[in-house]
Formats: C-alpha cells, sequence, structure tokens
C-alpha cells in the first residue's frame, strides 16, 4: 500500500537545446510567445506546485497542449526538468541516478497508455507478465501474478488470446493488468480511457475506482475530459498553457471556479453528481421547528442522489448525518434544487464572454 504521496515544486520544462538559460527570463515575466519568438524555445511548463496524496486519484486536466502529458512524463523521468523537483519518499525523482531511476521505474512505478501499448506476438497473459519478466521474477511466480490480475480486471478466459483479437476497452483492461501485476505503488494512466468509446470508458472508470477502493494506489491520471475528471479525482489539478490554473476538489472547482475558462468548462457539468449534501447543508441551529427521526442522509451522499431519497420518501426535508449517526445539519428541497443549478452569475459571465 502507498504510504507516500507526490510533491511538485517549482517544475519548469522549457523545450530546446538551451532551456536552463531561459529558465529566470520566463520567472520574470517572459510570455511563451516571447520565448518562442526571441529565443526558438518552447515552455512546457511553468512553476508547477502539486501535492498528489498518497492513497488518491490526482487528475491532471487540460485541453491539448496545456502540459499535462509532459507532466506525467515528468513523475517517472521519461523528460528531464529544466529546473524543479518532483519528491516521493523523500527522494527528488529529478536527480536519481541511473541506476536509482531504473529500479524507481521497474519497481515504483508503473504506466497505462492511451494507445494501450501492448505487445502484438505476446498473448493476454504474456503481456501482463512482461515487466515481471523484466525484472526477472521466477516464471512461475510471475504467471500466478499475471492469472490473478487478469482475473481481477474481469478477463478471465482470454488468457491465450493476442491483443488483435480483443476490442480496445479489453485491450486496455490488459493494460491496467500489466501496471498492477507489478504491485507498483504509482500508477501513472496518460488519457488512458481517452481511445474508448463512451460506455466502455464509463466501464472503465468503475472498473478503477472498484479496484482503487481496495488498492489505494498513488494514481496520477491524465484527462481532457471534465466528466472524467470530477468522476475519478480525489483532487483535480486544471492546467493552461503549462501553468496551474486551479487545483482542489471536483466540489471546489465547480462551485467556486477560479477564472472565466474554469467557469465555462464547469457550465455544463451535472452538478448533481458532483456536489455533496454537507456543502449545501444548514448547521442545526439555524433550522428550528425540526422534530426528530424522519429522513436521514449519509454525509458525502451527493445531491442526486439526496433529490431521489427525499423525492422518494415524500420529504421536504432530511437530516445529515455523519457515519457514526451524528446529526451534522439539515437540507430543505428547495436549497437542494437550488444547488443543482448553475448560477446565473455563471450564465452571465458566459454570455459577456460570446459578446
Amino acid at each position: 500500500m502507498a504510504s507516500h504521496g507526490i510533491e511538485i515544486r517549482g517544475l519548469y520544462k522549457i523545450f530546446g537545446p538551451h532551456g536552463e538559460r531561459h529558465v529566470q527570463a520566463v520567472k520574470n515575466g517572459m510570455s511563451k510567445a516571447e520565448l518562442n519568438e526571441s529565443h526558438g524555445h518552447v515552455l512546457g511548463l511553468k512553476d508547477i506546485t502539486i501535492s498528489m496524496p498518497a492513497g488518491c486519484i490526482t487528475v491532471v486536466m487540460g485541453l491539448s497542449g496545456s502540459g499535462k502529458s509532459t507532466l506525467i512524463r515528468h513523475i517517472n523521468r521519461l523528460i528531464e526538468p529544466t529546473a524543479g523537483e518532483v519528491v516521493y519518499d523523500g527522494q527528488d525523482i529529478c536527480r536519481m541516478s541511473t541506476e536509482e531511476l531504473r529500479t524507481f521505474r521497474r519497481q515504483r512505478t508503473a504506466m497505462v497508455f492511451q494507445k494501450f501499448a501492448l505487445l502484438p506476438h505476446r498473448t493476454v497473459l504474456e503481456n501482463t507478465v512482461y515487466g515481471l519478466d523484466i525484472q526477472g521474477v521466477p516464471r512461475s511466480e510471475s504467471l500466478k501474478t499475471g492469472r490473478r490480475w487478469i482475473e481481477r480486471v474481469g478477463l478471465s478466459g482470454f488468457e491465450s488470446h493476442y491483443p488483435n483479437q480483443l476490442s480496445g476497452g479489453m485491450q486496455q483492461r490488459v493494460g491496467l493488468a500489466r501496471a498492477l501485476s507489478n504491485d507498483a505503488d504509482i500508477l501513472l494512466m496518460d488519457e488512458a480511457y481517452s481511445a474508448l468509446d463512451p460506455l466502455i470508458r464509463v466501464d472503465m472508470q468503475t472498473v478503477l475506482l472498484d479496484l482503487q477502493a481496495e488498492l489505494k494506489k498513488t494514481v496520477v491520471f491524465i484527462t481532457h475530459d471534465l466528466d472524467e475528471a470530477l468522476r475519478l479525482g480525489d483532487k483535480i489539478a486544471i492546467l493552461r498553457d503549462g501553468q496551474v490554473i486551479q487545483q482542489g476538489s471536483g466540489q471546489e472547482i465547480v462551485l467556486k471556479p477560479a477564472d472565466d475558462y474554469i467557469a465555462s468548462f464547469v457550465r455544463e457539468v451535472n452538478r448533481a453528481r458532483v456536489i455533496e449534501v454537507q456543502t449545501v447543508m444548514q448547521p442545526p441551529g439555524e433550522v428550528t421547528g425540526i422534530t426528530a427521526g424522519g429522513l436521514t442522509i449519509a454525509f458525502g451522499t451527493t445531491l442526486e442522489d439526496a433529490a431521489k431519497r427525499m423525492t422518494g420518501a415524500g420529504a421536504a426535508m432530511a437530516q445529515i448525518v455523519s457515519g457514526a449517526g451524528e446529526p451534522l445539519g439539515y437540507l430543505d428541497l428547495p436549497t437542494l434544487v437550488a444547488a443543482m443549478v448553475t448560477p446565473a452569475a455563471h450564465e452571465e459571465r458566459q454570455k459577456l464572454a460570446a459578446e
């Protein structure tokens, strides 16, 4: 079980032969366009500082060219940083020796790619145990491990199939089984589900959430899809032009977008599936005339589920309780419905932006 988070501090990446010469200029305010025009260098990442908690899914989100794939490749140092630190288990990955880095990549990290990256001439089982083969794990042990993970991702019976005999969703399950068979603390998923059909994509998100509930890996998940980010992310960091624009929980981003760019992203979100009851409940002392008993709803319930329960029970108000059943506050239907609707302020800002 992972016990260490990943700390990214002041990370810069400038692509070009002399990137390090231009870090100070970028720190002093030189723009991406100026850097390119004046010096022929490309600004990939600018002053990225993100805490990625242990045992949680951190989603890094942004449109194409925002720097998210560049960022994830710094965690296993497939890309060399220009400046900054990536710290895990007390060690700065950016300063590891070649031997330390090789061990770190083989034993501490696993990666799942958008294009599956399966070896076409190896069966499902052989693909799954590929990392274990490289580590020199005894064959009988690796095959046992491989079969166990193939079963866990729902591919029992397909061990002898080749990748070209599988659908995209099944191929991605093999990629996930291969990553998990390494028993790495860190799981790096770069647009892992972007190539899949929408229904299969949701299915794979469920597979990941179910496995994560048990395994508690430190997962870094890259996506350009906000719904996916909100469904998977314990924490979300949104990038634009190589910079972090906002980071926080899905609720924080939906309720308090940092700027118009993020407000336009979250405008179409189904808020009822993101916002939880405790965020909009009234404290116990502020509600009068409530009798004990009636409908109780647990802390952490989404507004959508709360609405279903309240309307199903014909209740106009519910008591919000902790896991131990202690009363925390109350939620009435008008408050619940209001919280599910995108605020007029967002609509107004959107309209002004369009004009």
